[in-house]
């Protein structure tokens, strides 16, 4: 089963592109975040026009998540957030696998009530992984954690210091759930550096590859071994009209 992650950056704005790529990759499984849009603007015909279904957890003009999944397959939605009132959290089980889709908060500025809400999501999340561990379900949280893990994980790490996605509070938090036995599947298969999923639109960040790592793959110890094969669709972000973020995906093989 292949599953992807994408922060469309407006699911509206990026349709066609999205839609192009989808036809191309052919995921069985996609995680979109930031749709900037409500559950009645998402564009659900042109989706299962092209094969698949949708939970979706959409918001005004700002967050928003959503799971699309091919048809033959078998899918149930479990939540929509953890104790959050924005929508940033969808949880489904997708053919006997439990998929959480996540766009955590950005946390900028750092001196303010933002990073504090950013830490506390993040916490949040750590105490739901804990529940899924506890209760010995195969699970995989994706999406945009805005977290770089590491400073590998940046082409230019020294510019980020003062950015909420690399604090050292944010490092530990992504550092917490790896601690509890999880796998950062995009780092295993890719082990070098300068593996990237955003680029930002200023100061020439894509043309000068000034990427960072920050839409991840955690996947629970009953899954880590089943991933076969990763991947990163690094020219869609070379697209007119194209989201700072860019595809990014794994395949699984279903568990026993």
């Amino acid at each position: 089963m292949k599953i992807a992650t994408y922060n469309v950056n407006s699911v509206r704005s990026r349709l066609p592109n999205i839609l192009d790529w989808i036809k191309r990759a052919k995921p069985d499984v996609v995680c979109f975040q930031e749709l900037k849009c409500q559950e009645a603007q998402f564009p659900m015909a042109d989706f299962q026009s092209a094969g698949y279904e949708a939970f979706v957890h959409g918001q005004k003009a700002y967050n928003g998540v959503a799971i699309l999944y091919r048809k033959d397959l078998t899918a149930t939605e479990i939540g929509r957030n953890i104790g959050d009132e924005q929508s940033r959290y969808i949880e489904a089980e997708i053919d006997g696998i439990r998929l959480i889709n996540i766009y955590a908060p950005n946390g900028n500025p750092i001196d303010t009530e933002k990073f504090t809400y950013k830490l506390d999501w993040l916490k949040r999340l750590e105490k739901r992984i804990k529940t899924l561990l506890k209760d010995d379900v195969p699970f995989i949280v994706t999406g945009d954690y805005n977290i770089i893990p590491e400073p590998v994980d940046a082409a230019n790490p020294e510019a980020w210091k003062n950015d909420a996605l690399f604090q050292p509070e944010s490092r530990a938090a992504y550092r917490k759930m790896l601690n509890l036995g999880l796998t950062d599947a995009i780092r295993m298969h890719f082990p070098q550096e300068g593996i990237y999923t955003f680029w930002d639109y200023q100061a020439g960040a894509w043309q000068r590859n000034h990427g960072i790592r920050i839409d991840h793959f955690l996947l629970s110890p009953l899954l880590a071994d089943n991933c076969v094969q990763a991947g990163i669709d690094k020219s869609e972000r070379d697209k007119e009209k194209a989201s700072d973020h860019v595809p990014t995906w794994i395949s699984i093989s279903r568990p026993s």
